[in-house]
């Protein structure tokens, strides 16, 4: 990032690139997540369920895009190897053991739970300080609130579906 770029930052980059590459690591693992997910869904309405899960985990790898070029553009390094994913990452990673439809919905529900956190806060400790960081997790946490819905959408019609049988 060019010199006057960062004089303007009203804040630690060096802390903003942390909290960037954690969700960084964050968004690696949600990919993966929801990817894999649609490989092994099974359940009511299983249709639905992948094609939401292979367009949330191509929003995820967006993202995953968006921040690793933000933190880039604030002169860090982001995080280069998987096997920090796990240290660096709020949210974790569950594997989707269980394939049933419902199980793997609300382990992507908890997911965008913790994202929908873990950007707020960062677009808490970015505004007034960084108009192009603030824009670009604005961005992200907007997505994120409409993956929560969309896949809370599916588990109630999967409920009210098994209800009438």
């Amino acid at each position: 990032m060019g010199t006057k770029g960062v004089e303007i930052l009203g804040l630690d980059v060096d802390e903003l690139i942390e909290l960037l590459n954690k969700a960084l690591a964050d968004e690696w693992f949600a990919y993966y997540q929801y990817w894999i997910g649609a490989k092994v869904i099974k359940g009511p309405m299983r249709e639905a369920a992948v094609a939401e899960l292979i367009q949330h985990a191509t929003d995820e790898l967006r993202h995953a895009d968006m921040v690793s070029n933000r933190i880039i553009q604030l002169g860090g390094t982001p995080v280069l190897s998987p096997k920090d994913w796990e240290k660096l990452s709020n949210c974790g990673y569950e594997s989707p053991e269980d394939p049933f439809v419902k199980k793997i919905l609300e382990q992507n529900i908890k997911g965008e739970q913790c994202a929908i956190q873990v950007y707020n806060s960062i677009l808490g400790k970015v505004k007034d300080k960084d108009p192009v960081t603030y824009e670009i997790v604005l961005q992200i946490l907007t997505d994120e609130i409409e993956h929560e819905d969309d896949l809370q959408a599916i588990m109630e019609d999967i409920e009210l579906m098994q209800r009438r049988d």
